[in-house]
This record gives structure tokens, C-alpha cells and sequence, in this order.
């Protein structure tokens, strides 16, 4: 009893670490309790995020705050109907062919599948391909109910997406808008002496606001080069397949693996294992190298100061928690933690007054 006093005695004497305990504490029960509720909030907040950078921008060459958050909102805006008229349509054209393929798509798998004894017949035997055949059927079974509880759910689904259209838009407006005002309204809810909570929100939200900016870039500039390159040389479902590949720079080093199977599934059953197999590989290869070696090094060499085993700690965690979403936010979540224990104050305990004392007593 007497360690365990102490280093609630060392870690939590001072007042200013409590009030960061209590509030990391509501913060994170909140989000846990009411994430779904919350969702059009926190998706129009990681908005906020990326346009408040240009809004500030305005505002430091003169232009008024409200003129300021209307042209970079009417900017998003135009943005967002660019995507859902162009490129939101070529999406469902290609995952309708998807749909109307798999059959197809399936029947190619089974037979390449049955041809392994005979291409590689010391690896593979009959009892194996038959196992393999079967897992595969399997899969493609169990591919129905979803879709089968989506078309149920449809109507329900429509109604929250038309309620997410109006209301995340005002959302990110008046985020961007009243800023500083709702923040003040926080504050007014804690004490005055917060020294230690400001100064964690200062380097959270200038890291982490970093952070959402970077990977909105990185996710485009990934997508746009592998859309280009898989319509280069000619692959199949080349915008699902870039869509993909861009949103999997959100998991790091899980996405890029993840996304390889479907890239290399569709290489194969297009080409078969051939050259533009290899190539279309190799090209994904060299995408994600690219990414990995300089994209990312350049937009977040000053904003994520994490060791790869805490990132893959964290998406472990978070990923659990939260599942997806978990996976999105498990690197800022992981950044909200290292800032907190490098601010946390504590006081010197017996173990740390040791070193001195015996340099002391030597002198």
C-alpha cells in the first residue's frame, strides 16, 4: 500500500492533474457512451480541422472572419458537389460491374484454384484445393447478408444520410465561424488555474489539427497517383481500387497489406500470372513505397513523433475499441497520450532522490 500511495502521492498531488484526469476521463467515457449519436459532430469537427488552416489564412490578410469561413465554406462546398456529381457516379458505375461480375469473378478464382495440383504439385494436393474451394464458397455466402440487411435497413440508411447532409455542413460552418467563441463557452465550465490543461490543448490541437491536414492530402495525393497509374496500364475496378489504396494510408502498415490482396486478386484474374500481373504489383509496390519513404516523411516528419510500436499498439488498442473508427483516429488518440505523459508534472520519489544523495555522499 504504502508504493501505491506514493505514486498517487508523486502523479496526482497537484490540483492541475487532477482536473487533466478528470477531463481526459469525461472526454473519452462521452465519446465511448455516445460516439454514434455524436458522429455528424465529430466528422464535421475533422473538417473544421482541415478548412480552419485557410480561414486563418484569410483572416491574417485583413478579411473579415464571417467573409473569411463563408469563401472557404462555399469553396468546400463546390468541392463536395464536384465529388458527388463526378466521381461519386464512375464509383457505383464500377461497383455495380463488381456485383454483376462476382459470379464470373468466382468461377475464375474456383478454376485457378483447381489448376494449383497440376501447376505446383508438390505444394498443393487435392484434399487442400477442395478445402480451399469450400472456405471460398463460403465467404461468397456470407457476402449476401449484408447485403441483404443494408436493402432492409435502406430506408433507415437514407433518412441518416439526408439528416448527415444538412446537418454536417452547418456543423463545419459554424465550427469554422464561432471558434473561439465555443471554446470560451468550454472554458467557462473549468477553473481558472489551467495551466496544465492549456497547455496540452495547445500542442493537441496544433499537432493533431496538423495531423488531419496531412492525411487529407496524403489519402488525395495517394488516391489521384494510383487511380492514374492502374488506368495507365489498363487494370480493372481502377477507382475502387484507388479509393481504396488512398483511404489505407489511415492504417499504417495494416492498410497498405490489406489493400494489396484485393489489388493483386483483380490483377490476376484479369492477366492471370503473367507480366502485367507482375507489373501491376510491382507498381502498387512502388506506390506505397513512395508513400511510405517520402510522402509521409515530408507532411508529418514534425507531427507524429511516435515509435512504429506505439502506432501498432495503438491501432491494436483503439481498433478494438472503436473498431473502424478506432483505426482512423488511433494515431491522434496515441499523439493526445504522448503529450499528456510528457506534461504530467510529478514529484520526486524516494528511487529518484537516490542518484543525488549517493553523489553526495561520494563528493
Amino acid at each position: 500500500m504504502g508504493l501505491i500511495s506514493d505514486w498517487f502521492r508523486r502523479h496526482f498531488s497537484d490540483p492541475q492533474v487532477v482536473l487533466l484526469a478528470v477531463l481526459l476521463a469525461v472526454g473519452f467515457a462521452v465519446v465511448l457512451i455516445f460516439g454514434r449519436m455524436l458522429a455528424p459532430a465529430i466528422a464535421a469537427l475533422i473538417i473544421a480541422f482541415v478548412l480552419d488552416r485557410p480561414v486563418t489564412l484569410l483572416r491574417g490578410r485583413g478579411v473579415p472572419n464571417v467573409v473569411a469561413t463563408a469563401l472557404v465554406f462555399v469553396g468546400f462546398l463546390g468541392i463536395a458537389f464536384f465529388v458527388v456529381l463526378t466521381i461519386l457516379p464512375l464509383v457505383l458505375a464500377q461497383v455495380t460491374d463488381l456485383v454483376r461480375d462476382l459470379p464470373e469473378i468466382t468461377l475464375q478464382i474456383q478454376n485457378a484454384v483447381l489448376a494449383l495440383p497440376e501447376r505446383y504439385p508438390t505444394l498443393f494436393d487435392e484434399a487442400q484445393v477442395a478445402e480451399i474451394i469450400a472456405a471460398l464458397r463460403a465467404q461468397i455466402l456470407n457476402l449476401g447478408e449484408p447485403v441483404l440487411q443494408y436493402s432492409l435497413a435502406s430506408i433507415t440508411s437514407l433518412v441518416t444520410v439526408v439528416v448527415y447532409v444538412i446537418l454536417g455542413p452547418l456543423l463545419v460552418f459554424f465550427f469554422l465561424k464561432d471558434k473561439e467563441k465555443i471554446i470560451q463557452w468550454f472554458s467557462r465550465f473549468l477553473p481558472s488555474q489551467r495551466r496544465l490543461v492549456n497547455q496540452v490543448w495547445k500542442e493537441v490541437n496544433q499537432k493533431i489539427g496538423a495531423y488531419i491536414r496531412g492525411k487529407v492530402y496524403e489519402i488525395l495525393i495517394v488516391g489521384v497517383v494510383t487511380w492514374l497509374t492502374f488506368t495507365v496500364i489498363g487494370l480493372d475496378f481502377a477507382i475502387l481500387l484507388a479509393l481504396a489504396t488512398g483511404f489505407s494510408v489511415l492504417i499504417p502498415y495494416i492498410g497498405a497489406a490489406a489493400v494489396f490482396f484485393p489489388v493483386a486478386a483483380v490483377a490476376f484474374i484479369q492477366w492471370g500470372p503473367g507480366g502485367d500481373f507482375v507489373v501491376a504489383l510491382v507498381a502498387y509496390g512502388i506506390i506505397q513505397g513512395l508513400d511510405g519513404n517520402l510522402l509521409a516523411p515530408l507532411l508529418f516528419a514534425e507531427i507524429v513523433k511516435l515509435h512504429a510500436t506505439a502506432i501498432v499498439v495503438a491501432i491494436l488498442i483503439f481498433g478494438g475499441i472503436w473498431g473502424f473508427w478506432g483505426l482512423f483516429f488511433a494515431i491522434p488518440l496515441a499523439t493526445l497520450a504522448h503529450e499528456v505523459i510528457k506534461a504530467w508534472p510529478r514529484l520526486p520519489g524516494p528511487l529518484d532522490d537516490a542518484p543525488s544523495d549517493s553523489v553526495q555522499s561520494a563528493e
